[in-house]
């Protein structure tokens, strides 16, 4: 049997103006879309017990309210000459809303960089970037460096990934 980690799930329409609770269809639709964004309307719709039509109103609904970001394709890095990652610390040599900003502004514009985040603890930005080898690392890192206030950098390379992300854990 399958049970459900938010039976409650609160939320605020689009429009804002009253709340309303997802239910068991709902948490069913957005477990199998994360699992396979390419399930057609009809399949979905018999895995939630619903016809075509009401599945695919719920399915704009959910995206209508901000549940559903976008679909996207999973693609093989290695095979796009991104196979290697590393993360890097980034500590600025002082953090102001002004050298925060600047920095964000042209962190973003950086190819290489999968992602970024700004982090409470011992440093201020946690990178993950992405690279074909280590002279693409290299080139990079001197991009990074230059960036607005940055004063110093640890890098930690990716020898293996033992999980990646699969998504929010909906079912159990």
């Amino acid at each position: 049997m399958v049970t459900y980690r938010f039976c409650q799930i609160l939320c605020w329409g689009s429009s804002m103006s009253k709340p309303r609770t997802l239910d068991r269809i709902d948490l069913t639709i957005l477990d199998a879309l994360q699992k396979d964004g390419r399930i057609s309307n009809t399949e979905l719709a018999k895995r939630v017990n619903l016809s075509a039509s009401p599945c695919l109103e719920r399915v704009r609904r959910l995206e209508a309210d901000g549940f559903i970001k976008g679909f996207r394709a999973l693609l093989n890095h290695s095979q796009l000459k991104y196979g290697m990652s590393a993360f890097i610390q980034v500590t600025l040599d002082r953090t102001t809303a002004d050298v925060f900003n600047r920095f964000r502004k042209e962190v973003v514009k950086i190819k290489e960089v999968a992602e970024c985040h700004m982090v409470a603890g011992g440093f201020d930005y946690l990178l993950k970037l992405r690279f074909e080898n280590m002279e693409a690392y290299r080139e990079v890192l001197g991009v990074i460096v230059e960036l607005p206030a940055v004063s110093q950098t640890h890098t930690y390379v990716v020898m293996e990934n033992v999980k990646a992300d699969t998504g929010i854990p909906i079912l159990e």
